[in-house]
């Protein structure tokens, strides 16, 4: 079985939201870079990246996610992840592969796309 990476956007309020679903790894993971910076070129300095459907995440894939982190904030944006609300909690793959490499604290991590996009929205504890 071949899995691949799927990104697909959408827009809501002042977010640009991508949810990202399959493998994220040194094969893939240029197709999640180029979508970042698609919607930073296009004026999107506040993305949400929903990787609550990524069943696998290596260093590449984490090199992407802090490049990502440091485009977004050299424009005055926002990176906020989304990992499933148990899996947040109980370490979904992409939050113990952060927690591993010890940059989970990086990041602004919500349980649901609502939650990240919502004017007094709270991160997350990492």
């Amino acid at each position: 079985m071949v899995v691949t990476l799927k990104v697909t956007g959408d827009e809501q309020g002042d977010w640009a939201v991508l949810q990202v679903s399959g493998e994220l790894d040194l094969v893939t993971s240029p197709v999640l870079r180029q979508h970042v910076h698609d919607a930073v070129a296009e004026g999107r300095h506040n993305v949400v990246l929903d990787l609550s459907e990524v069943l696998f995440c290596d260093s590449s894939g984490v090199g992407v996610l802090i490049a990502a982190r440091r485009l977004i904030r050299s424009c005055r944006g926002s990176l906020r992840l989304i990992l499933p609300a148990q899996g947040a909690v109980d370490g979904s793959h992409v939050n113990r592969v952060l927690g591993a490499l010890g940059v989970r604290r990086l990041f602004e991590v919500y349980p649901d796309v609502a939650a990240a996009v919502a004017d007094d929205a709270r991160p997350l504890s990492a």
